[in-house]
């Protein structure tokens, strides 16, 4: 195994951060190919937690080089505040920390843009309001700016100025908010920008390279599958492709296939923000799983949502990401339950169905359950329950992939590993 991608196989917070670093030890090169700011991948190591929101997680490996690629947008301000505090805890150099010179740019004029779209809009999607979505809506308009345009202040200057002129009507004459003036934004980028320069990189060719001299890559996918802009429940969702399709669009893997691509799961269903959830616990049970889980986001410091494992939910991610394996956390927080379900299908429009396709309406299906019994669990050994068993049987035959980690912790060690990676 050459190639390894770990990603979110639910709405996000799946447990991804404490994967990749596990993982990141056995590899050379670690590759965040979408998204920005707005994830958060937590690790915790003798109890010290580490959130990274942007830098990859295998920062925090010395033999490993992180890779940020042309997929991904970059807010100079909050990359350099991140790079303070992770610099604490591990050195951060050019031969460590590569990052594409042709990654967006996020503005000023996005962060704004972002927060008075949430807070006036007719639909509330649940952004982080950092500047994500109108930084990508910027790309694909081809009047983004790129990471290199920060080592020159005139092209700077030039590029804002193109891709303001929209902006200032819709902030100035709709939503009525107050914005930094073409100079000052140049100023502010230009100067945090120096900080980044150093790091910059023809990234597509630095994997390109590693990829022909055998290294080890993985690639580490924010957020999640149901959020990705085509594959999840749209229109709540985030603005780039979470998928296993992003790492071809975001980063690319010269001449080769992903060899292994994990889906990260937890052990029940959350969600942040609005948005369909068929399995949600309104409920005394759904307040205690999110209090014994420490359902609080990374990112946004909200409330999770909680619900029972959605199956059909985790089937359609396999098929739409070609999962080949699943990572199943946070079973220690089922463990000790009184009573256990698993979502196993939907009441769709007269129908049973057990993949939740693109085309079914989330809002409108009637989950249907299977009672398991509780499983006691407290991973003191290897060996697991028989009502363990069951409730990983369910997940396997249903999904069709092998579930090849179990986690039950938040520290390193609170970890079984059912696969060989690496």
């Amino acid at each position: 195994m050459q190639s390894l991608a770990i990603v979110g196989a639910q709405w996000g917070d799946e447990g991804k951060g404490k994967i990749t670093d596990l993982l990141s030890k056995r590899c050379d090169v670690v590759v965040r190919y979408q998204g920005g700011n707005n994830a958060g991948h937590t690790i915790i190591v003798s109890g010290q937690k580490t959130v990274l929101h942007i830098i990859p997680s295998g920062i925090l490996h010395p033999h490993c080089v992180s890779i940020i690629g042309h997929g991904v947008v970059v807010d100079p301000h909050a990359f350099n505040e991140e790079f303070d505090q992770i610099s604490k805890v591990c050195s951060i150099t050019p031969e460590n920390l590569k990052i594409s010179t042709n990654a967006s740019v996020i503005t000023s004029y996005h962060k704004i843009l972002d927060a008075a779209r949430e807070g006036q809009g007719p639909v509330k999607i649940g952004t982080t309001g950092k500047g994500i979505g109108p930084c990508y809506e910027d790309k694909i308009g081809r009047k983004g700016i790129k990471l290199r345009d920060l080592s020159n202040k005139n092209v700077l200057f030039e590029k804002l100025k193109q891709s303001f002129i929209e902006k200032e009507i819709l902030l100035k004459e709709l939503y009525h908010s107050e914005f930094p003036s073409i100079e000052e934004e140049c100023d502010n980028l230009y100067q945090a920008g120096q900080r980044i320069l150093p790091f910059l990189t023809d990234t597509f060719s630095y994997i390109d390279h590693a990829v022909q001299n055998g290294k080890k890559v993985l690639y580490e996918g924010a957020q999640g599958i149901l959020l990705d802009i085509d594959y999840g429940s749209y229109p709540f969702v985030t603005s780039s492709n979470t998928s296993y399709g992003g790492i071809y669009t975001g980063a690319g893997i010269p001449g080769k296939l992903i060899d292994e691509v994990i889906g990260i799961t937890k052990a029940y269903t959350t969600r942040v923000g609005t948005g369909p959830f068929p399995t949600e616990l309104n409920d005394e049970m759904g307040k205690f799983i999110q209090t014994k889980g420490k359902e609080i986001g990374a990112t946004t410091g909200r409330d999770r949502r909680c619900g029972w494992l959605d199956l059909p939910l985790l089937k359609y991610t396999v098929k739409a990401s070609q999962l080949t394996s699943l990572a199943l956390t946070k079973l220690d927080i089922l463990a000790g339950l009184d009573s256990l379900k698993v979502c196993y299908a939907y009441q769709y429009e007269g129908s049973e169905i057990d993949c939740a396709y693109p085309g079914i309406d989330l809002e409108k299906v009637t989950p249907l359950y299977k009672d398991l019994k509780p499983f006691h669990d407290d991973f003191s050994s290897d060996k697991l329950s028989k009502e363990l068993n069951e409730y990983i049987d369910i997940i396997e035959k249903t999904c069709q992939v092998p579930i090849g980690i179990m986690a039950y912790g938040p520290e390193r060690e609170e970890i079984q590993f059912r696969k060989q990676y690496f």
